[in-house]
């Protein structure tokens, strides 16, 4: 009944003219096609499509059943009747009008979701590849539309991040990633081989849809995949190999990546669409970061990059990167900001980064984006590794460098162990200056005791919380120590002598009163906690202890009892080594230079 009922609309619309089919003509097609589709009529339905005579209802009017087609071959994958709805496709996607089914076949891409996507997308991509390669007009546009629509769907599924999620690729993203290269590749060859031939204008457009798509791809799924170690196995992961495609179809189009790279941020750029530019100023950031990060760190293409550029020039243009991977708060993309910044850092000699590099923000920020990794990182290889490079960093550095970022992260870490290794690396420092033979200015004298000023104080005096800072407290007590034992108040090197009185009276007596206040509130609450013990006891119950101002989480009483005593440890801890402080400073003050040769 169906086959009839396609066979009556087509024998009127045979009796037409091309121009005279209706809207409501178009609407019956499909829906009788519909129909022998439903009832399984294939056989019949393919024959109608391929009769010559049917020619121009098909081309107008046959898109409507790509839809149907699709559906079936998407939810009946035992059915046996496959091989005919694959022919029923490759006859549309021949015979119909390539515009509609354009338009027909994204529409289709963009339903699904989940697993669903990938699946779509393997099965209409060469297709659509068809289809476009028909278009005589606006194919630029064309590119990008379905560039775009196919991205977007791409975008949504997770990308895998270990080596079995990549190997099952559940949701079908490697295999999609492989099939898109192939994809695009007719359309890069275009450009490439009508450069001297076709109309200037619609390559350029061309190029530019292509040049948006890597972008795009850069960002997403590249920015946030894990890659295999570079070794045999490389050569096998999918999202590698996706990456390297992609950054050839960049110089295939005119865009190797050393050019893109070296000339982003930079006033004059790499292409001339403003159009373009607008695009760069909201989305490249992410791009040209992975960029970086496939060139540098994969070695994807290095051997293109210019064997003259030094290793503080690569540097500084990477470091703008480097920060764009640390402002991310996903492990697996901030995680590339790290090993970025150790592939260009192992190359430079220790001390020879100029202090003039700090005068480019991302110099700053970035050793602060490190400070953030420490602290605030969940995964303790992340946070180490951190640390590792930030004292890299520091190596790297000029002592004016090395000062200038000392104060930056003094002033900005708000983090009691950074201030800590910060305060560790100063008297490094300056035990370096005090054994060279010539002077080191910033390291000793003046310089040094304005640095001192932000290290040797207590924040809020001697209410300053001292279990918080304890570990800021013990290295300045430390360094203080290490100052008093290598500088002789006659020599003076360091200036501590001349600033004694203001130490004193900003850190020493403060710290004095805060340990006494600190450590009489931590016994009180110790007396209260075993008073109330047996109670607790009895009763089983959790109970709470106020320290501080702020309440200890609820914890069995033996437990707070040991929080408690170890916060007293903690306050002996730092008294006795303030004690030795103040005892080496009486010792120097009263003894001969002759006297101090041996104090520790």
């Amino acid at each position: 009944m169906a086959v009839e009922e396609l066979q009556s609309i087509i024998k009127r619309c045979q009796i037409l003219e091309e121009q005279d089919f209706k809207e409501e003509d178009f609407g019956l097609f499909q829906l009788a096609g519909q129909r022998c589709i439903d009832e399984g009529h294939i056989e019949q339905l393919v024959e109608i499509i391929q009769n010559e005579k049917n020619k121009v209802i098909i081309n107008n009017m046959g898109w409507n059943l790509v839809g149907p087609v699709v559906r079936c071959l998407l939810w009946n994958k035992e059915d046996e009747k496959r091989k005919h709805y694959f022919l029923m496709l490759d006859l549309l996607v021949k015979l119909c009008n390539p515009k509609e089914l354009l338009l027909g076949l994204l529409e289709l891409i963009e339903e699904p979701s989940g697993k669903q996507i990938s699946q779509i997308i393997l099965l209409l991509l060469q297709p659509l590849q068809t289809v476009i390669q028909k278009l005589r007009n606006n194919k630029a546009y064309s590119v990008g539309l379905a560039l775009s629509t196919l991205w977007s769907q791409l975008s949504l599924l997770p990308v895998p991040y270990s080596k079995e999620q990549i190997q099952t690729d559940d949701y079908g993203l490697c295999q999609c990633c492989k099939a898109l290269i192939e994809f695009t590749k007719p359309f890069v060859e275009e450009v490439i081989n009508d450069k001297e031939n076709s109309v200037e204008s619609e390559n350029e457009k061309l190029k530019d849809e292509l040049l948006k798509f890597c972008f795009k791809s850069l960002k997403c799924p590249l920015l946030t995949a894990q890659f295999f170690e570079q070794s045999k196995e490389a050569g096998n992961d999918p999202l590698r190999c996706f990456a390297s495609e992609i950054i050839g179809f960049l110089s295939a189009i005119g865009h190797p990546f050393p050019k893109m790279i070296f000339n982003h941020g930079r006033k004059k750029k790499t292409w001339d669409y403003l159009e373009f530019e607008e695009e760069e100023d909201k989305q490249l950031a992410d791009s040209m970061a992975s960029l970086a990060y496939l060139v540098f760190v994969q070695g994807i293409s290095i051997d293109q990059l210019p064997m003259v550029l030094s290793p503080s020039y690569l540097l500084q243009f990477n470091m703008g990167h480097i920060e764009v991977f640390l402002q991310r708060t996903e492990e697996s993309v901030f995680s590339k900001g790290v090993d970025l910044l150790e592939n260009g850092l192992l190359r430079i000699e220790d001390n020879s980064l100029l202090h003039q590099y700090l005068e480019i923000k991302s110099f700053l920020t970035v050793p602060q984006g490190l400070v953030k990794v420490m602290t605030l990182c969940p995964i303790e290889t992340l946070r180490k590794k951190s640390l590792a490079m930030l004292q890299l960093y520091i190596n790297k550095l000029d002592s004016q460098g090395k000062y200038t970022l000392f104060r930056c992260l003094l002033n900005t870490s708000n983090h009691s162990g950074v201030e800590a290794f910060i305060i560790q690396n100063i008297k490094n420092q300056i035990d370096v200056s005090l054994k060279k033979t010539h002077d080191n200015k910033w390291f000793t004298g003046p310089q040094l005791i304005s640095l001192l000023d932000l290290v040797l104080f207590l924040p809020e005096g001697a209410e300053t919380d001292l279990l918080q800072n304890s570990d800021r407290i013990m290295a300045s007590l430390n360094l203080l120590r290490y100052l008093v034992i290598k500088d002789n108040e006659k020599d003076n090197q360091t200036g501590l002598w001349t600033e004694l009185g203001k130490i004193e009276n900003n850190f020493l007596k403060p710290l004095h009163t805060g340990l006494n206040m600190s450590k009489a509130h931590y016994e009180a609450e110790i007396k209260n906690s075993q008073e109330n013990s047996q109670d607790v006891q009895k009763s089983k119950d959790l109970c709470s202890v106020t320290v501080g101002g702020e309440e200890i989480p609820n914890m069995p009483p033996e437990m707070q009892l040991k929080v408690l005593h170890s916060a007293l440890f903690t306050f002996d801890l730092i008294e006795s080594v303030l004690a030795r402080v103040e005892e080496l400073i009486e010792i120097k003050t009263k003894s001969t230079p002759e006297e101090n040769i041996g104090i520790k």
